[in-house]
């Protein structure tokens, strides 16, 4: 039987994907106690997408990097980072904000085709240089079980495919389905880049 682990909730309209930063700005009252919690306890909490009334089961752990400001209303800001993915086998509902039993995921092995791996690179070098104005300049070592992740966290993905990517437990369909993704997105990007230089060059503006 798997090992579960009980951990605080954080519902949100926000997909976070492993080794992903996220800046949150805490002003509920229920999770400013939250992250209060987990601040004094060196407590992860996990993310979990709520969107149309309904809460997924598959979520990130948010590790809390740092507490950037406090206001003096005990409003929050923070920033975290994406760490490990799980599974809700049950939410409870006994303090004043959210707990889940979860299951930790693993990924399962898969083999990392090092064509996949190029043409991903290839098309994602583009369009970083597109929606950033420089390259991709990744400073740690890329790890093979985070390449996918870490590509992701840099594109102006849909939540929908950021929770698909999320629950995917092969690194190898990652790839595949992000350069499936880029392969649509590029040349849009490339269009719009294109209108916004013609537009710059003669004096209109693009609305």
């Amino acid at each position: 039987m798997a090992e579960t682990h009980r951990i605080p909730l954080f519902p949100l309209d926000v997909v976070l994907l492993p080794s992903t930063p996220l800046p949150l700005h805490i002003f509920e009252p229920r999770y400013k106690l939250m992250i209060r919690n987990c601040l004094s306890e060196k407590l992860e909490f996990g993310m979990v997408l709520a969107s149309n009334k309904s809460v997924a089961n598959i979520g990130c752990t948010a590790a809390i990097l740092r507490l950037t400001k406090e206001y003096p209303d005990g409003r929050m800001d923070i920033l975290t980072e994406g760490h490990r993915v799980f599974r809700i086998s049950e939410i409870l509902d006994e303090k004043d904000y959210h707990e889940g039993i979860v299951e930790y995921l693993v990924d399962e092995p898969s083999e990392m085709g090092q064509t996949v791996k190029s043409e991903l690179l290839l098309l994602f070098t583009q369009c970083h240089a597109l929606l950033f104005g420089h390259p991709w300049d990744e400073a740690e070592p890329l790890q093979p079980a985070t390449l996918a992740y870490r590509i992701a966290g840099r594109l102006p993905m849909e939540l929908s495919g950021r929770q698909a990517l999320l629950e995917m437990r092969k690194e190898e369909d990652r790839r595949l389905y992000l350069l499936e993704w880029l392969t649509r997105f590029l040349p849009k990007l490339a269009d719009r880049e294109r209108k916004r230089q013609r537009a710059g060059g003669n004096g209109h503006a693009l609305n």
